[in-house]
């Protein structure tokens, strides 16, 4: 049972749910990080009172620093004040709900002061994904998934001591806001459309992964690194419904599924109360008013980038990372309305052949890997716009 907590990212749709349960549950916050968002952090700051805060844009942390100097909290200002939040003696769980491979850094700095980490954050196990595990059992940090599917797969395997007692994992995805249209519907859509996600409310970079199936494709690889498990035991179904999260089928034939409603205090909080389970005042799912539960399987001739996702998992190394920092800088380029919808997983291709692979990777080599990854697809957008 978690105590107290850093957020890493605390300004975002998971920070900002992570505060409403905290405040819940009781819980004290030691730090919170942002990026930009000044006038939120100043809003946090002075309801939760932490004893540090950071935000990696140095303007934003001068402007923070200024507009609470009446508190006594300390304002840090750039990436490696993430690490000093994440390492703070008096925090027990660190949430890591920041977006991209700026996570990474930080999460192992708190997996070696041996916290709880609440992971949000999937870009570091795709990333970095053995690295990382192995790091966590040499220094016994405890990892426990805020991802609801990840959540719903742990939830599953509760009682299970043995992996091999595991078939196979079942991920669901809702199918994001293009499921059913075809691809010449599917190159027709805007930003706009990209960003009405159907069942859930998120962040723009995530809302849009959805909707290529990217995100999915994230997770499939974040499953085989938290489990340790090959790509041939995690699959994917669509479930429009999202009230399944996600399943387990066993070797016997049984299969479990973790059902809730869409809404991500659920799987914070239990990655809060783990293993115990606190009460919530939320209405509970209401299955006799729940729509018929429908899975079909997904559509990667039309999204292509859950197949390319699937091809980085099987080659392996910084296959991974390279996947990751393309998409990162390709969604980019299209929340900017810089490129069209298709263009992301072209984008992501071509950097996928431009940047060679390393196998058994050090943590350098990855951020290499990112970093290529990022000026490939830079390169070729420059080229088609020159």
């Amino acid at each position: 049972m978690t105590n107290t907590i850093s957020i890493l990212g605390s300004t975002g749709s998971i920070g900002r749910q992570t505060l409403d349960v905290a405040e819940q549950l009781g819980l004290r916050v030691a730090a919170l990080t942002a990026n930009s968002n000044v006038e939120r952090m100043e809003a946090q700051c002075r309801k939760f009172q932490p004893r540090l805060a950071a935000m990696t844009e140095k303007s934003a942390a001068a402007e923070l620093k200024i507009r609470l100097q009446d508190t006594p909290v300390k304002v840090l200002a750039g990436t490696d004040a993430l690490a000093e939040a994440a390492v703070l003696p008096e925090a027990d769980t660190v949430v890591t709900a920041v977006v991209g491979m700026v996570g990474l850094k930080p999460t192992l700095a708190a997996i070696r002061a041996k916290k709880r980490i609440a992971l949000a954050n999937k870009e570091t196990l795709v990333c970095a994904g053995e690295l990382v595990m192995d790091e966590a059992e040499h220094w016994g940090a405890e990892i426990v998934p805020v991802d609801s599917e990840h959540s719903a797969i742990f939830q599953c395997l509760q009682g299970c001591a043995d992996r091999r007692e595991i078939r196979r994992l079942i991920l669901t995805c809702s199918g994001g806001p293009f499921r059913g249209m075809s691809r010449k519907e599917v190159g027709k859509m805007t930003k706009a459309d990209a960003l009405r996600h159907p069942n859930w409310t998120m962040g723009p970079k995530i809302t849009v992964d959805c909707s290529t199936l990217m995100n999915k494709g994230l997770e499939v690889i974040e499953a085989m690194r938290l489990y340790r498990l090959p790509l041939k035991q995690v699959s994917v179904m669509v479930h429009p419904q999202s009230i399944v999260h996600s399943m387990v089928e066993f070797r016997d034939g049984a299969v479990l599924g973790q059902l809730g409603t869409p809404d991500m205090r659920l799987p914070i909080r239990y990655a809060m109360t783990y293993p115990e389970r606190g009460e919530n005042p939320a209405p509970p799912l209401d299955l006799l008013n729940s729509p018929p539960l429908t899975f079909l399987e997904p559509d990667r001739a039309t999204f292509p980038c859950l197949r390319l996702a699937e091809e980085a998992a099987q080659e392996g190394g910084t296959a991974c990372a390279v996947l990751n920092g393309a998409n990162e800088e390709a969604v980019r380029l299209f929340l900017a309305e810089q490129i069209g919808f298709y263009d992301i997983s072209d984008l992501v291709a071509d950097a996928r052949t431009a940047v060679s692979v390393r196998q058994n990777p050090s943590l350098e080599e990855i951020l290499e890997a990112d970093h290529a990854a990022r000026a490939a697809v830079k390169s070729a957008y420059s080229r088609s716009h020159a």
